[in-house]
């Protein structure tokens, strides 16, 4: 079995090779024991409001037993769209408690990406956050929504605290566009008359979809991924697994910064770290770096998950040093590379390894984690979670040899049942039950595997390979560097050459410095041939460098 999974000889003691997938029939009745063991403490802590396990089980029942009372039945899908609130884990589970389909939706979306999703997941009701109304009624009618339940960033936060955060949001800063859509419920009303209604219990099988979670995929249009009850337990028994070593159940405080409608946070922190009785603080704005230091420095954080962008962020804010960082026990990276100037910097202010893993929404996401033992390696993405094995292969799909490059192969009880409604999409992405993730990446002798670029990032430079990745992380360690991204751009001469996107740590960085450090650290076809500073680089709302952006305005 080593021979096939080398992977397993670096498993920390107590975590095991496999998982077993079928050990609860629903995520519902895995997350029931959660709400029974732990019904008194903390759950979810948001703008210093707390709920607790037992409440959220009870408000969630009730938004359940209204969204039934509404017509609503098992299978029909319901779009949540809101950044990180109270709101979402008590729409969140009542959704599911009824027996419904959830389509986890970007809040920044623009009314064309919101009309595609709608309309591509056929969602009947909608929970949203009346700052993105106006788009929504920009393109109701193109849709098949005719449940609109709208709430407020302060709703749930009592009627002081609530208020003076909804006065701010609505009119100092004047975040709510007046929009006008007959018919709303607001969410509060919504759990007001659900305690009129008895939720009907429905028995959910293993194979039931239960999350549609959009994706651009390995290529093309926005495609909805279907996951179902048995990828999302296995997924979330996989990281319990893996977290073993280094949590205590019903003690651990996560630091939850990305949004809970990405499908990272979604997964380790809405669901996992609830199954463990942790209880997440909520960052309804992390783009607001001093008020997320501020939030890290008041909570006995054990475990912080984030994205390259994020951690670097923090470690560039003159208060982060200064904070007590005795109680972080993991801190976790993906949803892009983590470059290692970030890693070793955290780790140094720190005391805290950032253990950097890989997932892809396709598999519920995550696929490889770093043993959070101290026995992680930088510059990896870790090794495969238990019940999951990944293989490397060239372009005729055979296995190439550790330390070879290929395209990354996944199979597990983690991989999507396929995308909605496309069944070319599908098959041409799950082959003999191997995911094609559309990643390059390579294994090492140990085990270990590491991520050389997405397959169309790739640079070709005189029919040289140049990985984005590479470039980037031998620039981000540069101490005048703030961030920076490379692309690949056509050239006469070699087909193309890289260009790299540079915003500065300090003004004094020029172009020639920049180029002679490049050639110091990088063979000659990788030394960038164009650079281009700017103030800020294009991201998505999660915090990913969209390279794409740069490559259409290159």
């Amino acid at each position: 079995m080593t021979e096939q999974r080398p992977w397993l000889t670096n498993y920390p003691s107590g975590v095991p090779a496999n998982i077993n997938p079928d050990e609860y029939s629903n995520l519902m009745a895995m997350l029931e024991e959660a709400f029974e063991k732990y019904k008194s403490k903390p759950a979810f802590i948001n703008y210093g409001k707390t709920l607790t396990y037992g409440q959220i089980d009870k408000l969630s029942r009730q938004f359940g037993a209204y969204l039934q009372s509404r017509g609503l039945e098992s299978g029909d899908k319901v779009a949540l769209m809101m950044p990180n609130l109270l709101q979402y884990p008590i729409a969140l589970f009542g959704a599911l408690r009824a027996g419904l389909v959830v389509v986890n939706t970007n809040p920044l979306y623009t009314p064309r990406e919101m009309q595609h999703q709608f309309a591509d997941s056929e969602a009947k009701a909608i929970v949203i956050v009346e700052n993105f109304a106006a788009n929504l009624e920009q393109i109701l009618p193109k849709t098949n929504i005719k449940i609109v339940i709208t709430t407020s960033i302060g709703e749930l936060l009592g009627s002081m605290k609530g208020a003076m955060i909804n006065f701010m949001v609505r009119n100092v800063r004047r975040l709510v566009p007046k929009y006008n859509i007959p018919n709303t419920v607001g969410f509060s009303e919504a759990l007001k008359q659900g305690k009129k209604f008895k939720l009907q219990q429905h028995e959910p099988s293993p194979s039931d979809v239960i999350i549609l979670q959009y994706t651009g995929g390995t290529t093309g249009v926005s495609k909805g991924a279907m996951l179902t009850n048995r990828n999302l337990v296995a997924n979330m028994l996989q990281i319990r697994a893996t977290m073993a070593p280094s949590l205590k159940p019903g003690e651990e405080v996560a630091l939850c910064a990305l949004p809970l409608y990405h499908i990272f946070a979604f997964t380790v922190n809405c669901l996992a770290i609830m199954n463990y009785g942790g209880q997440n603080i909520l960052v309804t704005n992390a783009r607001d770096i001093n008020g997320l230091v501020k939030t890290i420095k008041s909570y006995p954080i054990s475990l912080i998950t984030g994205i390259n962008t994020l951690f670097n962020a923090l470690l560039n804010h003159k208060d982060f040093p200064s904070i007590d960082f005795s109680s972080l026990k993991i801190t976790v990276g993906g949803g892009m590379a983590v470059q290692r100037a970030v890693a070793e910097k955290w780790e140094e202010v720190t005391g805290c390894f950032l253990a950097e893993g890989y997932g892809m929404t396709e598999a519920s996401p995550v696929v490889t984690a770093n043993p959070s033992d101290g026995t992680g390696k930088i510059g990896t993405i870790g090794i495969p979670v238990p019940s999951t094995d990944i293989r490397i292969v060239d372009e005729q799909d055979h296995v190439v040899p550790p330390g070879e490059a290929g395209e990354i192969h996944v199979k597990g009880p983690q991989v999507m049942k396929g995308y909605y409604n496309r069944p070319e999409a599908t098959a041409k992405t799950i082959t003999d039950g191997w995911l094609r993730t559309g990643d390059i990446g390579k294994m090492n002798e140990d085990g270990f595997f590491q991520i050389v670029d997405r397959k169309k990032d790739m640079i070709l430079v005189s029919g040289f390979n140049v990985f984005p990745n590479e470039v980037e992380d031998v620039i981000a360690a540069h101490p005048k560097v703030l961030e920076v991204a490379a692309i690949g751009v056509p050239n006469e001469k070699s087909g193309e050459v890289v260009k790299v996107f540079i915003v500065k740590k300090d003004k004094s960085l020029k172009e020639k410095e920049l180029i002679q450090y490049c050639r110091e650290n990088m063979t000659g076809y990788k030394v960038p041939k164009e650079v281009e500073f700017r103030k800020e680089l294009p991201k998505t709302n999660v915090g990913k460098i969209l390279r794409r952006a740069l490559r259409e305005g290159a």
